[in-house]
Parts: structure tokens; C-alpha cells; sequence
């Protein structure tokens, strides 16, 4: 089954819904914005949050909307809010099973895996046609389990919130669509919010989600190759015009996975790979 290619990224920002005067910024500042609807706006103020989705438009080739979860009761009122937008890209909150997308026909979807339910059904979601998109959340996955805690105190994840992760990146993977990196919500951590997008863009993660403008910059540097990567990748490809098979390039071999990788580091630096 072939996936429409993820056409944002690789900085998308949050941005919540009842706050229209932050929308066009965040949408400057971002490749993407992502307008909130669930958990960055009260019950209350969802009604409101609707309206100013509707009331402030943007442009709609940059726009997320999530959604509130299947099972929430508000995931009807939503759609129907949409419906006077041009916005079609939804990110889908917790959601857990091929069932819960029943409803989103018509739309490009980004199912938010963050429960152990949809971590754990994170490749049947995946395989769904409407599916553009996997992204894993920490917190929720945290509580859906009990835990207290993603992280140990050192800032680095623990096991199973890294196996979570694992798995949603695996699952977008072997259904050639897009996988998207968690949040960092510690925004004095530049440095670990930096580790985190390098090692994101090492596992082949297409974008990742940020809280704050701040970190916007930070993760596009991150996700941009070095330039001597650009150099390699360039160079590795030019050299394989005309081979055949397994090479020697700069004193290691060079083999179909290799030149894929290469391919990928010049994507991410905006260029077209090609090998002739």
C-alpha cells in the first residue's frame, strides 16, 4: 500500500486552540503549527477553541489540528468545526485501534500513539490507509501504565518509554509512513532537547514536536546535515554512477544501504538523491 509523503517538518510546534492571538506566530516561527484541541484546552473552553480554529484562518498546507481521542465524547464536535475549515490534516489523540479512525475518512491523519493500547497497536494503525503519520507521547503513555515518571533523573528516558518509542518508529517504518519524535517539555534542556533530535534524525524520524518556539531553531539544526554530510552524501552518490554492486569509496565499501543513507542525508539538506 503506498502513503502520501509527509510533507511537514521537520520543527512542528504547538500551539492551543482558545488561543487565536498565537496562531499566525506560531505558524511563522514553526514548519508547522499544530493546533491543539485536547489537552492544552479545559473542557470548558473547547467550544471557544472550536470556534477560533474556524474564526482564524491559516495558511492550511501548514496546519495540524489535534483532535480530541475517539473515546472523549468531543471528537464529533470537533470534526464538525473542521468541516468550515480547509484544514485536513488531523493529529489523532491517544489513539488505540483501526477502530478509532472510523470517523476520519477524508482527512490525513497522524495517530498519536501514547497509550500502551496504541503503542501496542501502533502497526495496525500504521497499515490504514488514511494513516500519513505515527507519532509516540511519553506522559500519557506514563499514566495510562501507572508510572510517574518517562524519565530517570539524569533526563534520559526509561526503558519503556525508549521501547515505546522504539516500537512506533519501527511500525511507521514498515508501513512507509512518517514517524514524529515526542515533545522535550524541559525547556531550560537545550542540550538535551538537541541530543534527542540528533538521535532522532539517526533513527530516521522525520520531524520532531516542540512546546516552545525556543526550540524550534534547535531541532531544525538538528534535522539540517553537517555540510560535511552533505559533502559525503554528494560525493558517495556521484561515485556510484556506473557501479554495479558492492564499491570502495574513501577507504570502506559502500553497499545498497549505505546509498540509502546517503539519499536520506540529502533529502533532509532539501535536495533531489539520484543515482544515474
Amino acid at each position: 500500500m503506498s502513503h502520501p509523503a509527509f510533507r511537514f517538518g521537520p520543527a512542528l510546534l504547538f500551539c492551543p486552540a482558545d488561543r487565536p492571538d498565537r496562531f499566525a506566530k506560531a505558524q511563522e516561527r514553526a514548519d508547522a503549527v499544530i493546533l491543539d484541541l485536547e489537552d492544552a484546552v479545559s473542557a470548558e473552553a473547547k467550544p471557544a477553541a472550536r470556534r477560533a480554529i474556524v474564526d482564524h484562518p491559516l495558511d492550511p498546507d501548514r496546519v495540524i489540528v489535534r483532535v480530541n481521542p475517539a473515546s472523549s465524547g468531543e471528537l464529533e464536535a470537533d470534526l464538525a468545526a473542521l468541516a468550515g475549515t480547509p484544514y485536513r490534516t488531523v493529529m489523532l489523540a491517544k489513539s488505540e485501534g483501526t477502530a478509532d479512525l472510523v470517523e476520519l475518512e477524508g482527512f490525513e491523519v497522524i495517530a498519536l500513539c501514547e497509550t500502551a493500547r496504541g503503542v501496542l497497536a501502533a502497526s495496525e494503525i500504521a497499515a490504514l490507509a488514511p494513516v500519513v503519520a505515527l507519532m509516540w507521547g511519553a506522559e500519557d503513555l506514563m499514566a495510562s501504565l501507572g508510572g510517574t515518571s518517562s524519565r530517570f533523573e539524569s533526563g534520559a528516558y526509561r526503558d519503556v518509554a525508549r521501547h515505546a518509542r522504539s516500537q512506533v518508529r519501527l511500525a511507521a517504518a514498515a508501513h512507509g509512513v512518517a514517524a514524529i519524535d515526542a515533545v522535550h517539555l524541559d525547556l531550560a534542556d537545550e542540550a538535551g532537547l538537541r541530543a534527542e533530535a540528533e538521535d532522532a534524525v539517526a533513527l530516521g524520524f522525520e520531524a520532531t514536536a516542540c512546546i516552545h518556539p525556543g526550540q524550534v531553531p534547535i531541532v531544525r539544526a538538528a534535522y539540517l546535515p553537517a555540510p560535511e554530510q552533505q559533502e559525503w552524501a554528494a560525493a558517495v552518490l556521484a561515485a556510484a554512477e556506473g557501479e554495479a554492486g558492492v564499491f570502495a569509496f574513501r577507504g570502506g565499501m559502500v553497499d545498497a544501504p549505505v546509498l540509502r543513507q546517503a539519499e536520506a542525508i540529502v533529502r533532509r539538506a532539501g535536495g533531489t538523491p539520484t543515482i544515474r
